[in-house]
């Protein structure tokens, strides 16, 4: 199969050759991995129940699908990634926020999923083989597992396609054979090993399980989607057709590896840590599954992320190619995970990741998904790629590339996030006005939706005046032909 040689760049027609079942099978496959697997450990190691914490994953997904799924149909219309759509709304220079954005949310995904899927290969391959949980170990299977994930990315999306239909299958199996081997130890009482409520009551802490177990999910592909979409053809798939391939992939792939960790998080006592107690708690027939499973898993899922990732930098560096940008951030997501191995414990790590960054991408969401709204999903894809060209100019240039109130709007919301964020380490002032309950994203997208909307009151969406302009042209070229 061809390396792809495409970046951010308008997909022409003939190669938008995807449809709807492909994008359930790759947001399926890909997330059948450790590296999200494991957020359903956490509202176990938050102190809650085994229904508290369905409930707040199952909650969490579905909001937050609700949100992200429409975000889908717009790479859908513009034929290139989300990052570079969101131009439209904050201009060919502004849409950079989103570019950082996206580079930042697939950075820690993937580093996390690398993380995560080398500690239970090592575990496993102790069990196995005897091979000793020291640095060398560590480094040598993080290094084979970051090696593998760059192949798939720099190869790009019909490879990553190819090898999630196949996760789609295999990953199931395998779960599913983690639902036999983990049942006979699992109880659905809240481990004592948490100690209690991490926010020392019920409803702080489901609340807290809700955004960093359920909501973050979604809200990990605000800009990956349209990775995807871009490749499906409006023309012989209609917008209904995949909004609900979005929302059932985005529901099956992250719910149902979510509740295997969940699941496995009682049935191994895993409160304080989860690849350990995994591993030790696994039978020895189930090993060779699960060391299966934390390779193939993470390999498919990380190497989505490093190939949108790609994406976000070749947007950022017009000049590089997007082989050799997935190729710089594979390095700086390795270097990421042996931090995150070394000095930091999974879940504040996770955490805090996760938290801060609902927070600061929310507020981009919804700019992007109002001006969706208000252009009615009529863009204007040259426009959209100027920056791209090193040109200026276009009906998305605003004032020098960039779209002051939207730019505004998101950094308003980004600040007042990160201000209601409730972190291991920090707390930020505005809690005192939520009781305590971290709000910061629903805070962040209110502010920042709203300021948008305030700031851009009278404003006419360009695209569709730029449409409505080119159809009155054709309409009077026509009539002057036919007189």
């Amino acid at each position: 199969m061809p390396m792809e040689q495409r970046g951010v760049d308008t997909i022409p027609e003939e190669e938008r050759t995807s449809g709807p079942r492909d994008l359930v099978s790759i947001l399926l496959g890909s997330n059948l991995c450790l590296g999200v697997i494991v957020f359903g450990w956490l509202p176990p190691s938050f102190g809650l129940g085994w229904w508290a914490s369905v409930s707040s994953i199952v909650v969490g997904t579905l909001v937050g699908t609700a949100l992200t799924a429409p975000l889908a149909l717009i790479s859908l219309r513009t034929a290139t990634n989300l990052s570079t759509s969101s131009g439209a709304q904050f201009g060919v220079r502004g849409r950079l926020v989103g570019s950082v954005v996206g580079l930042l949310l697939a950075l820690g995904y993937t580093a996390l999923t690398v993380w995560i899927g080398g500690d239970v290969m090592v575990g496993a391959l102790g069990r196995l083989v005897g091979l000793p949980a020291n640095g060398v170990s560590y480094g040598v299977v993080y290094g084979l597992l970051a090696a593998a994930t760059v192949a798939g990315a720099v190869y790009g999306y019909r490879v990553l396609l190819a090898m999630s239909r196949v996760l789609a299958v295999g990953m199931t199996a395998l779960l599913a054979l983690g639902v036999i081997a983990y049942a006979p130890h699992f109880t659905t009482d809240a481990l004592p090993e948490a100690g209690g409520y991490l926010l020392g009551g019920f409803w702080p802490t489901w609340l807290l399980a809700t955004v960093a177990a359920g909501l973050s999910g979604p809200i990990a592909f605000i800009t990956l989607l349209g990775d995807y979409t871009r490749y499906i053809s409006p023309a012989r798939h209609t917008s209904r057709r995949v909004l609900h391939a979005t929302w059932l992939g985005l529901i099956l792939g992250l719910l149902v590896p979510q509740l295997f960790g969940t699941f496995t998080a009682y049935a191994a006592r895993a409160a304080l840590d989860y690849a350990g107690p995994l591993v030790d708690a696994s039978p020895a027939w189930y090993l060779v599954p699960l060391l299966l499973a934390a390779s193939a898993g993470s390999v498919g899922n990380a190497g989505l992320m490093l190939y949108s990732m790609g994406l976000d930098l070749d947007a950022i560096l017009p000049r590089a190619s997007r082989a050799r940008a997935s190729y710089t951030v594979a390095v700086v997501a390795t270097i990421c995970v042996f931090v995150g191995h070394y000095a930091s414990t999974a879940q504040d790590a996770m955490t805090s990741f996760v938290l801060l960054l609902t927070a600061v991408g929310t507020p981009w969401a919804v700019i992007t998904l109002i001006g969706f709204a208000r252009c009615r999903g009529v863009y204007d894809a040259d426009a959209l790629q100027v920056f791209n060209r090193r040109a200026r100019g276009g009906i998305y240039w605003y004032r020098s590339g960039w779209n002051i109130p939207a730019t505004v709007s998101w950094a308003l919301g980004a600040a007042v996030g990160l201000l209601a964020v409730s972190l291991p380490s920090y707390e930020g002032p505005l809690l005192s006005l939520t009781g305590g309950v971290d709000c910061s994203f629903l805070l962040s997208g209110l502010v920042g939706g709203v300021a948008y909307l305030l700031l851009t009151l009278g404003e006419s969406a360009p695209a569709r005046e730029r449409a409505a302009t080119d159809t009155e042209s054709v309409a009077a070229l026509t009539v002057t032909a036919e007189n």
